[in-house]
């Protein structure tokens, strides 16, 4: 939580979500079809001009800024204390 006391910022809390739901997938079986959309990579290109960012590319910088350990997600419980659940 940044900022003033009692108010939540939003970023933050999208940020903790998509880490928890990150860890969620990375823990089932491989043939789920949830990993396998998280895995697949499109053939086609991307249109011009500036790409956006893709889920995975937000999901690698909030690793990266709150320094998690490239394997952290399997330990279910540990993850959920870094990602900021508990």
């Amino acid at each position: 939580m940044k900022g003033k006391p009692g108010i939540i910022d939003i970023l933050d809390t999208i940020e903790q979500k998509r880490l928890q739901f990150n860890g969620h997938v990375k823990r089932m079986p491989e043939e789920t079809i949830p990993k396998l959309i998280m895995d697949w990579i499109p053939r086609e290109r991307r249109k011009r001009g500036r790409p956006r960012k893709t889920w995975m590319e937000g999901v690698q910088a909030a690793t990266t800024t709150r320094n998690f350990e490239p394997d952290q997600w399997r330990n279910r419980e540990e993850w959920l204390l870094v990602s900021g659940r508990w």
